[in-house]
């Protein structure tokens, strides 16, 4: 439906489809005949296909339409999850306690739902050996194994070598 229905006196068609509070079609009738069963229940004529020939109103109470609408939105907009990057930059010739204390952090971003981009920066002659880059980097994939799943593989980019991992979905 649109955002903004015409109602009432806004309906400017000679002949309109009208459909009761209760989903009943009771036929195509001129405007001014709908408008006065919809008043003669205290209720509103709502435009709600403009495009049907002819045109398709409803007889409905509009504000408590408007506010459930509004209740449906918000309840939508509150069970999005948005997922941000979090980088996680190494180099090749990393230690192995530097290395641990990346993939905590790494873990943590996983952990909260965030997808992780690890990126080995190489740096000079480094670039001749992507292969220990890509050795680091599946070896960062195998230590969060059953927090992530890898979405992109090892790629070399440049002077950097990038993989994307996203969190696992919780089984509910």
């Amino acid at each position: 439906m649109s955002r903004d229905h015409r109602i009432n006196e806004n309906i400017r068609v000679k002949e309109i489809r009208v459909v009761d509070e209760d989903g009943k079609q009771l036929g195509v009738l001129s405007a001014r005949e709908a408008l006065k069963l919809a008043e003669e229940k205290q209720l509103d004529l709502v435009e709600i296909a403009p495009q049907a020939k002819p045109p398709v109103c409803r007889i409905m109470d509009y504000g408590k339409f408007k506010f459930e609408q509004g209740k449906r939105e918000k309840e939508a907009r509150k069970n999005q999850r948005i997922i941000n990057v979090k980088e996680v930059k190494l180099r090749p010739n990393i230690d192995d306690h530097d290395f641990d204390v990346k993939a905590k952090n790494a873990i943590r971003f996983l952990k909260d739902g965030d997808k992780v981009k690890l990126t080995i920066m190489f740096r000079g002659r480094q670039i001749v050996h992507p292969d220990l880059g890509k050795n680091l980097l599946l070896r960062m994939a195998e230590q969060v194994a059953e927090l992530a799943n890898v979405e992109r593989q090892p790629k070399l980019e440049g002077k950097n070598m990038i993989m994307i991992l996203a969190p696992k979905q919780q089984q509910e």
